[in-house]
């Protein structure tokens, strides 16, 4: 099987060595992904904002090698203050409400950058019938 990668130009992915997505057969795999842009965090202490940009990067991210956010079967969401879980809940039922895959959402010590409260990875799986040839 081809593997397919895509990567959304984080100064990161060289530096680690990762892809921001990767497809292989119908299996799509999104890295953790935060609300990093050109270098700076969008939303800055507001978590439902950040939850709506990583939606969107993911997003784009499935869009090139293939997949739609309804093909998502998993996300992961981890969080710096749990205590903003309905912010970040909204946001993600906002996309995922029709969708329902399975999720989880842990608090963790810190990411990367201080500012950033949300990091979400997911997986999807693309049916059969919505091939893909980039």
């Amino acid at each position: 099987m081809e593997k397919q990668t895509y990567s959304t130009g984080s100064p990161w992915e060289p530096i680690v060595g990762y892809s921001r997505a990767v497809r292989v057969g119908h299996t799509v795999e999104v890295a953790g992904t935060t609300a990093m842009k050109d270098g700076e965090v969008i939303g800055v202490d507001d978590a439902y904002r950040q939850t709506k940009e990583i939606l969107h990067t993911i997003e784009e991210a499935l869009e090139n090698v293939g997949a739609k956010m309804e093909h998502v079967v998993r996300t992961r969401m981890f969080v710096t203050d749990i205590s903003k879980w309905e912010e970040i809940g909204r946001a993600h039922g906002e996309v995922f409400r029709d969708i329902r895959p399975v999720s989880t959402m842990v608090e963790v010590k810190a990411l990367i950058d201080p500012k950033l409260m949300v990091e979400i990875e997911v997986q999807a799986i693309v049916p059969e019938a919505e091939e893909f040839y980039p």
